[in-house]
């Protein structure tokens, strides 16, 4: 087939809508599909590519785009460019399917362009906007409200459009369908390749907890540092953050007045395989996040046989399953992310052995191969066995509308 990937974050960002749709792309490149994907130029470099992922090459459409000034690394383009870059782009290529990954600006553009030619759409929604706009802070937060309604009524407007509409969990499913009012949303897992990660038994010398992902506000990463600074200074806990973001500094201040800098390491953005080294020689990983909508790096700490602790909210309690392969604490609650955190660093040899493999028999329910197969069914307009958000469940049969 040929597949039009649209992205409004797309690689080198690093988060888990740029990652789920590099691997898609990369995954359905090496079944033999004719990937193309239109996401934003970066340092304007504008124009068409050929890149290079997981060692599959894919047709990138880099259209010119501004950079958010108060945030690193955000980028959007123009949604007069986007309609104009779209009809472009769709007329050139003749896509089977087209797979918009947002619908705030590239969905807005590819949507009413592949309606109107008659090319299929499968629209998958990654984001909440209450969380976007926490980019925002100029605004007033009655504005930024007011803001989060305007953008839940334009998802649904462009999300209509779509032949399927999907969504990485049940909850982050249920919570689109009530915010937008659509229905039929049907929860595909963002998948991860767990054969890359090599799943780790022995005990670490050291007590060292993980966190990856942005340096954000809305990931509460300083919940983290908190909850380190009150543990057993007998522990000697270690703290290893992996992430850039815009509050880097400013945990790294955190970290200094609780005296733990010594404790806490800012990593930063890594390779793929420090990456995977620094989950190896970890214990357990954390992930304060409110806003999970999937979170693939827990997952990919499950991967590696990481015990997970994380928070009660979203779509983390269909990874963590409370005292099996982890732990759930109440967001907010530094003491009690403290001893959950606890529990698991002091845990005797046969009880962490045993949240280690409950760890994987979670995350083998979230295989790269089995997602590729749903949307491969999604794009053709067969019947699917979605992977649901919880995996106790098991999957359910679900048929494409047409």
């Amino acid at each position: 087939m040929r597949i039009l990937i649209g992205c409004d974050t797309f690689a080198p960002d690093i988060n888990g809508a740029a990652s789920f749709a590099k691997r898609l792309g990369a995954g359905l490149a090496a079944r033999g599909h004719d990937v193309h994907v239109i996401a934003p130029a970066q340092a304007h470099r504008v124009g068409t590519f050929a890149e290079v992922f997981d060692g599959q090459t894919l047709t990138v459409h880099r259209v010119y785009s501004w950079r958010w000034l108060p945030h690193p690394w955000l980028r959007f383009m123009l949604p007069w460019r986007m309609k104009a870059n779209s009809r472009k782009v769709i007329d050139a290529m003749h896509p089977d399917v087209v797979h918009f990954q947002s619908h705030i600006v590239v969905g807005s553009g590819l949507a009413p362009v592949a309606k109107s030619r008659g090319i299929r759409i499968v629209g998958t929604n990654h984001t909440m906007p209450e969380n976007v706009l926490q980019h925002v802070t100029i605004f007033p937060q009655p504005m930024l409200d007011w803001l989060a309604r305007v953008q839940w009524k334009a998802a649904a407007r462009i999300f209509r459009m779509a032949d399927v509409i999907t969504s990485p969990t049940q909850s982050s499913a249920s919570y689109f369908e009530k915010m937008t009012g659509l229905t039929q949303v049907v929860a595909i897992s963002n998948g991860i390749d767990t054969t890359a990660y090599t799943p780790e038994f022995t005990r670490q010398p050291d007590n060292r907890v993980v966190y990856v992902g942005r340096l954000d506000e809305e990931k509460h990463v300083d919940e983290l540092i908190r909850a380190a600074a009150r543990m057993d200074p007998a522990l000697d806990v270690q703290v290893d953050i992996v992430g850039g973001g815009e509050v880097k500094q400013k945990l790294r201040d955190l970290a200094a007045s609780l005296g733990v800098s010594d404790r806490v390491h800012i990593l930063g953005k890594v390779s793929d395989e420090e990456l995977r080294a620094t989950l190896t020689r970890g214990t357990v990983f954390a992930m304060p996040s409110r806003a999970e909508l999937q979170c693939i790096a827990a997952m990919e700490a499950m991967a590696t046989a990481l015990p997970v602790v994380a928070a009660n909210a979203m779509a983390l309690p269909h990874l963590v399953h409370e005292g099996e392969n982890g732990h759930l604490y109440e967001p907010g609650d530094i003491d009690g992310l403290a001893a959950a955190l606890t529990d698991v660093l002091t845990a005797g040899p046969e009880k962490l052995d045993r949240m280690k493999r409950a760890s994987l028999e979670v995350v083998a329910h979230h295989s790269m191969a089995h997602t590729l197969d749903v949307f491969e069914a999604l794009y053709r307009g067969e019947p699917v066995a979605g992977i649901v958000a919880d995996p106790v469940s098991g999957p359910e049969t679900i048929t494409a509308p047409e």
